[in-house]
């Protein structure tokens, strides 16, 4: 039987943001994405879960250590995002939509090069408290 455990690591940011296809008229924007797509953005308290698993290292006992990741949570993820317009403040999404689904995937790809390839890497992101996304997704 494996030993692979779980460990978890849950952050917070808050940012602005708009829904919008520049290849849309305003019409087409508001009929797809609603209030999401007001001109003058909008906010959310974004939470955001990391889980890490892999095999338990016997040297240390951990999977991970808890305050690694939380260093790379802050200084890949939170210190971009945080109290930021990702429209207009953030590289990753001045041409790219910043969807709960496109976020969640860039938060991923922002930590991944930084976890041990022999560990699985999991994100979960909550838009709001009843609204969330997760990457990657495994299908059975």
């Amino acid at each position: 039987m494996s030993n692979k455990v779980a460990v978890y690591r849950k952050e917070h940011f808050n940012a602005a943001h708009r829904l919008y296809n520049s290849q849309w008229s305003d019409e087409q924007n508001a009929a797809v994405f609603g209030k999401c797509s007001l001109p003058n953005y909008h906010g959310h308290n974004y939470e955001v879960e990391v889980r890490v698993t892999g095999e338990i290292d016997e040297a240390t006992g951990f999977v991970m250590d808890m305050k690694k990741l939380s260093d790379l949570l802050q200084e890949k993820v939170l210190v971009k995002f945080d109290h930021k317009n990702l429209n207009l403040d953030t590289e990753e999404f001045r041409s790219l939509n910043p969807t709960a689904e496109n976020i969640v995937i860039v938060i991923y790809n922002l930590l991944r090069p930084h976890i041990e390839t022999s560990l699985d890497l999991f994100i979960r992101l909550y838009e709001t408290p009843r609204n969330f996304v997760e990457y990657p997704v495994f299908i059975k």
